[in-house]
């Protein structure tokens, strides 16, 4: 999948001005401010009415979110009612919920639970099985490991790396853990104020920065919090 343009604009001010290759799994890194944000919001089509998009893809499939595209947000309580059982949350058939259960490693018990009767790491899985009840092409990711303590972190990025061989899906991570983003992305794209500053393989990136912006980013670790130059 390649992104040849996504330039998002007030008026005649511009956001976000970028380019980059989802081949399997990509990690979009930057400041807080940098375009992140609004890159995700512009795939979803959820951008406010006062930003225009120009947005040219290469693929096939077509972006529709909730059935080619699926979002993961950082925190899982905003994608489910606390007040609603786990189970009626769902659309989709309940074997089809049974076998989503299955693939994220959660009992079928937890279906007739409330999200507040589950921990962050199941509620993680839950969130997960939700985006993969379509069957989407593209899955958004972010920041969903922000919030994990750092055993059930590994766990949603291992359940994840294995979800997308089988599932055959292809990953736009945000995040500001760059172990994580390690662990889980080929590819990283950074960057700043909106523009792409550097990107290539994830172990060619980390390993040998070109950029000094990037090589900051690298060096200050910016996990669990957001990082401003």
């Amino acid at each position: 999948m390649k992104i040849s343009k996504l330039k998002i604009m007030i008026d005649e001010n511009v956001l976000v001005d970028i380019a980059f290759d989802i081949h399997s799994s990509l990690a979009l890194v930057g400041q807080s401010g940098s375009g992140k944000s609004l890159t995700l919001k512009a795939l979803l089509g959820m951008l406010p009415n006062e930003m225009n998009l120009e947005l040219e893809c290469s693929s096939d499939f077509e972006l529709v979110a909730g059935k080619s595209v699926a979002f993961i947000p950082q925190n899982p309580f905003t994608a489910l009612s606390p007040l609603t059982k786990i189970e009626k949350q769902f659309f989709v058939d309940e074997s089809r919920v049974k076998e989503l259960f299955d693939s994220v490693g959660l009992s079928h018990n937890l279906l007739g639970r409330f999200p507040p009767e589950l921990s962050g790491g199941q509620l993680q899985r839950v969130v997960i099985a939700m985006a993969l009840s379509n069957k989407p092409k593209l899955l958004l990711l972010d920041e969903p490991t922000t919030a994990l303590d750092s055993e059930t972190r590994v766990m949603i990025i291992d359940l994840l790396k294995a979800l997308e061989k089988q599932e055959k899906f292809k990953m736009l991570f945000v995040t500001h853990d760059i172990s994580s983003a390690e662990n889980l992305c080929e590819h990283i794209c950074v960057i700043k104020e909106g523009k792409v500053v550097e990107s290539g393989l994830m172990d060619e990136v980390i390993n040998r920065p070109q950029q000094k912006y990037t090589k900051i980013l690298i060096e200050a670790n910016f996990a669990n919090r957001e990082f401003r130059v």
